[in-house]
């Protein structure tokens, strides 16, 4: 009997391909990448057992700087290949990599539907609310007001919420990071830990066309007042635990309290209502970070694996007798005839 042979022990140069890293000086892509790459070490998984699929945007060179297997799609259409790589392979670990205009514009159809079939994957979109590879364009996470070349006099599309959209495609995992927060890897890990769809908005710096679009929660200087890292089963507190977030019962809607009020909210990842709310909170409320929402259910590629299996008990695979089933006719060669 063969036995299996250990993962050998890897670093997060090992995860590092040997092609030259190609974005913009200062893009927060770098910090994902590194993110990513110092991650893989503790997942316990194998690069030949690894895919980074990705679709069109700058966030989808991703592929060509992982030591892995790896696809750069066609637009938008990440999930769909991703499907199929882990149908043909279920034993493939599969991420997928995608921008707020890849995933949430041509690709929102898809996106929706690897969402909800649950399929077993983790879903990294990065979010820069700006069409980057194109030349700054405004993209369907803009914010209403912003002028770009394709909306000189400011957008006046209210734009998409990504969690939302993850939400009400019936995504069982949704969380949130920034790009280069130390807390970044350890959303990772949450998100590779869940068996199925796991889907990651990380807000992502485009200095060149929408350059600190995410300052008032991200500066250093305010960031402990407008940042609430949540983690399950504890108080959702920030500022330092001076302040709270906690139900107003007559409102059915969040409200900030101080962090000593015995009514400050214990996270219950599973607490859909609360998610949607820790999703969307309106102007001076803290962002939601960290696992909002996770509530597993059976994959969709385990499930037809299993469908698969059942169908083919008891019978023995023969591909002429298949072809030859129903109506079938033989064609004679008859002799050419003048």
């Amino acid at each position: 009997m063969n036995e299996i042979s250990p993962i050998p022990t890897t670093t997060a140069k090992d995860w590092a391909s040997d092609q030259e890293v190609r974005w913009c000086p200062g893009c927060g892509d770098y910090a994902v990448l590194k993110a990513v790459q110092r991650t893989m070490p503790d997942l316990g998984v194998a690069r030949e057992k690894t895919v980074f699929i990705s679709g069109i945007g700058c966030s989808s060179r991703f592929p060509y700087y992982m030591a892995t297997y790896g696809f750069h799609t066609i637009h938008g259409r990440a999930p769909a290949f991703a499907t199929g790589v882990k149908l043909a392979n279920p034993e493939l670990d599969v991420w997928i990599i995608t921008g707020d205009g890849d995933a949430l514009s041509i690709g929102g159809n898809h996106t929706m539907h690897v969402l909800r079939r649950n399929l077993d994957c983790q879903i990294l979109l990065f979010n820069n609310e700006i069409y980057g590879l194109t030349k700054g364009q405004y993209s369907p996470t803009s914010r209403v007001g912003t002028r770009s070349p394709s909306t000189p006099f400011g957008s006046v599309d209210r734009p998409v919420t990504p969690c939302a959209f993850a939400l009400g495609s019936g995504a069982r995992f949704i969380a949130r990071g920034i790009d280069v927060h130390k807390n970044l890897p350890d959303v990772l890990k949450a998100a590779h830990a869940h068996r199925g769809a796991s889907f990651v908005e990380i807000y992502q710096n485009c200095i060149v066309y929408n350059d600190d679009v995410f300052g008032s929660f991200t500066a250093r200087e305010t960031a402990a007042d407008n940042q609430l890292w949540l983690t399950a089963g504890e108080r959702m507190l920030f500022a330092g635990g001076a302040k709270g977030l906690a139900l107003d019962v007559k409102r059915l809607c969040l409200k900030v309290v101080d962090g000593e009020d015995p009514a400050v909210i214990v996270h219950d990842p599973r607490n859909k209502g609360i998610a949607a709310m820790l999703i969307e909170m309106p102007e001076g409320f803290p962002v939601a970070l960290g696992v909002i929402y996770e509530d597993p259910a059976p994959t969709f590629n385990a499930v037809v694996h299993e469908q698969n299996a059942a169908a083919a008990k008891g019978k023995t695979a023969d591909l002429q007798a298949l072809v030859s089933k129903g109506q079938t006719w033989m064609v004679e060669k008859e002799p050419h005839k003048l």
